[in-house]
């Protein structure tokens, strides 16, 4: 059996804040469970595998993904369904829109590279 956290504990294993966590729940990214039989509070356990979800989403992030990209990849991992091709294809999409943008980013600094020469040479 696997143990159960409150979220606290959640915030404290995976060094994401109570807050993020709740944004992700809301999301759909992550799910919590009730206890039924307590009805004095609505706490709700997080188990291993939320912590697995909440890291795949910490390194989705650092990848640069966005959170519903994230949502479709947690969705098909942890149903089983993802083959290695479609993480694959997943990948390669999310590298070719990273240079398209690091092409772009590239671009502009050669215009603000030659604005700032005008600017030196008083023609701005």
């Amino acid at each position: 059996m696997s143990k159960e956290m409150l979220i606290n504990e959640l915030a404290k294993h995976t060094g994401v804040t109570i807050h993020t966590l709740r944004y992700y729940e809301n999301l759909g990214l992550i799910q919590g469970s009730v206890d039924e039989s307590v009805t004095s509070n609505n706490y709700k356990k997080y188990d291993e595998e939320v912590v697995e979800r909440v890291e795949f989403i910490k390194v989705g992030k650092e990848a640069g993904f966005t959170l519903a990209e994230i949502k479709k990849m947690l969705d098909k991992c942890f149903s089983g369904s993802f083959t290695m091709e479609e993480q694959l294809q997943y990948v390669d999409n999310k590298i070719a829109e990273m240079d398209a943008k690091i092409r772009n980013l590239q671009q502009a600094k050669v215009r603000l590279l030659e604005l700032r020469k005008d600017i030196e040479e008083g023609i701005c």
